[in-house]
């Protein structure tokens, strides 16, 4: 299971959590968030940043041709739009796109098939707030056809990613305030307690999967 953290609004957070192992930071541009940060700070952080750490900037409901000067601006490998923005304005993103969908507990996932092919993030829907609320919702709820399809964000923490890595098991999950120690700043501890927990899980999944898969060479021998 992938891992993404996001919030990351300075140099020693960014460091840390990809040194730690996170696949991918999130940097947030929506100037109401508490987590903001200027683009220009996110591109001093990610010319220090690793090759293969993913870099995603966090947008909602801005121009998409702003999403686009400020991806080029940082060199983001990625968006993520947490708006009302569309399949429409989506086709005018010229980079990889990730689109938040808010589970009210009426929600209807036939609404994922608007999208495609675009890569979908589940957050917990709060009526002040786009995202990192903190807040969780019935992940039983989603079909089981779409969970390894899918990102899980929303009161994700080391206490219940147990439940989820083996009972929802998604393709990657999106933190952010279970692993600060304020709004902006993370903790190091509770990151490096949730990694090294989630790097656990990873490799007691592969050790399972290399002994099945010896074993049915065994067999066929």
């Amino acid at each position: 299971m992938k891992v993404k953290i996001c919030g990351i609004s300075n140099r020693d957070d960014a460091l840390l959590c990809s040194r730690l192992g996170a696949d991918a930071l999130g940097f947030v541009f929506y100037p109401q968030s508490r987590r903001y940060i200027e683009p220009e700070n996110a591109r001093s952080i990610c010319r220090e940043l690793p090759f293969f750490t993913q870099k995603i900037g966090v947008f909602v409901n801005a121009p998409a041709e702003e999403v686009n000067r400020i991806a080029a601006e940082v060199r983001l490998n990625g968006v993520q739009l947490h708006g009302e923005e569309d399949r429409h304005f989506i086709a005018k993103i010229k980079y990889p796109a990730i689109k938040a969908l808010r589970i009210t507990p009426d929600f209807d996932f036939r609404q994922l098939e608007e999208f495609g092919d675009c890569t979908i993030l589940l957050d917990a829907f709060h009526p002040l707030a786009p995202g990192g609320t903190g807040r969780s919702f019935d992940w039983y709820r989603i079909p089981s056809k779409l969970r390894d399809r899918v990102i899980l964000a929303g009161g994700i923490s080391a206490e219940n990613i147990e439940e989820i890595y083996r009972n929802i098991a998604p393709v990657a999950v999106d933190l952010s305030s279970s692993l600060e120690a304020r709004p902006g700043k993370k903790d190091p501890r509770k990151v490096t307690q949730f990694m090294e927990i989630i790097q656990h899980l990873n490799r007691s999944e592969n050790a399972a999967f290399c002994a099945g898969t010896q074993l049915e060479r065994k067999c066929e021998t």
